[in-house]
């Protein structure tokens, strides 16, 4: 058996802790110690899904009046949503204006999306836009620079998280992603937590994840909005690069 197979073996029965619910959950509990008791909680999910980390989000609140919204390009999912208490989005968030004013949302999730993404400086350009100065986006993405992905690139293998034939098209480390969202000062990273780690089952995995979070299998970071005017898209435009990357200039 080849490492990369050892690696499918040792995930299997522990994938679920890669999503960081219970991380993600406390990260907006946290954020609404900031927020006036009262005061409504708009809450947004790029990339939604079945809803869970926004459900997951509403229960942390402990009661706390809250509306939750949800963005993501599947059909379905957004007219499921409605039935769960979500107000759902169609849209491609690569290539549109998210529908929302500015300064509108307490809080912002994206959680295992923007490893999906190329467009990734006008994802974080549209967070920066509807998110209002000191709410919070919490980021969770897939680990470049996990053991088991360190461990493929010595033998000459392909981590994991960035799979030629896989769905994901970009790769995170800690020190990669902080430098990026935090570029020109539109987000400030105030906690950076870990979840999983190949290959220990799942109590160790959680024990060293927490520990050891550079070497977790998946990154969660929780970043403040700064009250710098503008967008995020400014970042891209103070660039040359020779990467055709989409601005929103057309829309």
């Amino acid at each position: 058996m080849d490492l990369i197979e050892k690696i499918r073996k040792w995930k299997q029965g522990t994938e679920y802790l890669n999503w960081g619910r219970d991380i993600v959950a406390a990260m907006a509990k946290q954020q609404t110690k900031r927020i006036s008791s009262g005061d409504l909680i708009r809450v947004l999910d790029v990339g939604f899904g079945g809803g869970s980390d926004l459900l997951n989000v509403k229960n942390a609140l402990l009661g706390r009046d809250a509306v939750l919204y949800g963005i993501d390009s599947d059909s379905a999912r957004v007219a499921q949503a409605f039935a769960s208490g979500i107000v759902g989005v169609e849209l491609d968030i690569e290539r549109a204006r998210f529908p929302f004013d500015d300064c509108f949302f307490d809080i912002v999730i994206a959680n295992q999306v923007l490893e999906h993404a190329k467009e990734i400086f006008w994802i974080l350009s549209e967070i920066s836009r509807v998110l209002k100065p000191a709410g919070i986006l919490i980021a969770g993405v897939p680990n470049l620079a996990a053991l088991h992905n360190r461990m493929l690139l010595a033998v000459g293998e392909q981590p994991t998280c960035i799979d030629l034939l896989g769905p994901h098209v970009r790769g995170f480390t800690k020190s990669g992603f902080a430098r990026f969202v935090g570029a020109e000062n539109y987000f400030r990273v105030l906690e950076v937590k870990g979840a999983n780690f190949y290959p220990f089952p799942a109590q160790v995995a959680q024990w060293l994840s927490r520990r050891l979070p550079t070497l977790s299998v998946g990154l969660f970071f929780l970043c403040l909005r700064t009250d710098k005017e503008g967008t995020f898209i400014q970042v891209l435009k103070n660039r040359s690069l020779e990467t055709d990357f989409f601005s929103g200039a057309a829309v």
